[in-house]
């Protein structure tokens, strides 16, 4: 079985920015592709570099293609009262 898990990932200061993945890609893949991204952002014009959590996910899929990788947010999330 995959060893599957809910992962945050933070980029911003913000929380609600916070993407949420459940996935079976370990921490140094997610970081391998997700950090070259978010510092050259941060090191360049913004005009001329850009992402947000649908650009992220989306290279996360097309650099692990045959890997689980689910995005959601909290607006994604039911609640169940018993």
């Amino acid at each position: 079985m995959e060893n599957i898990k809910l992962i945050e990932i933070s980029t911003t200061a913000f929380k609600e920015e916070n993407i949420l993945l459940v996935t079976n890609l370990t921490d140094k893949q997610i970081i391998d592709v997700i950090k070259p991204i978010v510092l050259m952002e941060r090191d360049t014009n913004i005009l001329r570099s850009f992402y947000d959590n649908d650009s992220l996910y989306e290279a996360l899929c097309n650099a692990y293609p045959t890997n689980i990788i689910h995005q959601y947010s909290t607006d994604n999330f039911n609640t169940i009262t018993i």
